[in-house]
């Protein structure tokens, strides 16, 4: 029994290599790899900016921050800002693993997120994938696909397309998703979370709609405060910080 055990793991264990990664031992983010997110109308980045205060690197982590404005940017008119990267035409991942090791600071209508959307395509329809989420003060942290299939059309019963992961608020946890041609798989400090599996095309599940995925993704790594989501921000907590210790992106052998 033991032997066919190990016998059918072996057959669903995926090869990869590494190809990419970032261990932020610069003095200052790689602009070849990293660009930051502007500020937009969505609730995740509309107290997005550019200003140097809310960047840091420090200790060979990468900190990114929300915080008040309490005047120090006259230019600005937003109560609150929050600092956020992407390797948006810089890097992609089409099949592979992305992990993330980060330490993620709680507080009021606090929303710090690593995730991955399209190089191309209009959401949902290009899908999207949340390594993690976490809100408030939560002791857990929300790992999602979003697709057409389970946010326009809803049908995701039966395949279940999100999940509520434990993780430890207080230290570093490596936050990962595999993208495979069959399946996206999530996980937490290794330990497997979600499978959201593709299904066989038919007239309900394409899959353009139900799996768009093996597309290239770009990742991003954000501060968020406020919305609808999260509830209104009062700055009871700020500053808060997320500490990104490394990003690794492995691709599938061939």
């Amino acid at each position: 029994m033991l032997f066919l055990l190990l016998c059918t793991s072996a057959l669903y264990a995926q090869e990869y290599e590494l190809v990419w990664k970032d261990d932020f031992r610069g003095r200052e983010l790689d602009g070849t790899k990293w660009s930051r997110i502007t500020r937009g109308p969505s609730d995740w980045r509309r107290h997005m900016t550019l200003e140097d205060a809310l960047y840091e690197l420090r200790n060979g982590r990468l900190v990114l921050k929300a915080m008040s404005n309490d005047g120090s940017f006259p230019s600005d008119t937003s109560l609150y800002l929050t600092g956020g990267v992407c390797t948006r035409g810089k890097f992609s991942v089409s099949y592979g693993k992305v992990e993330v090791r980060a330490r993620l600071e709680g507080g009021h209508s606090i929303w710090p997120a690593i995730w991955m959307l399209p190089e191309e395509g209009v959401w949902p329809d290009g899908g999207e994938i949340d390594l993690m989420e976490r809100l408030n003060h939560d002791d857990f942290i929300y790992q999602t696909v979003h697709t057409r299939y389970t946010h326009t059309h809803r049908r995701h019963a039966g395949i279940p397309h999100s999940v509520k992961a434990v993780f430890n608020p207080d230290r570093f946890n490596v936050f990962a998703v595999e993208i495979l041609p069959e399946k996206v798989i999530f996980s937490v400090n290794g330990n497997r979370t979600l499978e959201y599996p593709r299904l066989p095309a038919d007239n309900d599940s394409d899959g353009s709609i139900q799996y768009p995925f093996g597309a290239p993704f770009y990742i991003l790594m954000d501060m968020q405060i406020g919305g609808e989501w999260v509830g209104p921000p009062d700055g009871r907590d700020l500053p808060v910080e997320m500490l990104v210790d490394w990003v690794k992106v492995y691709e599938l052998k061939q």
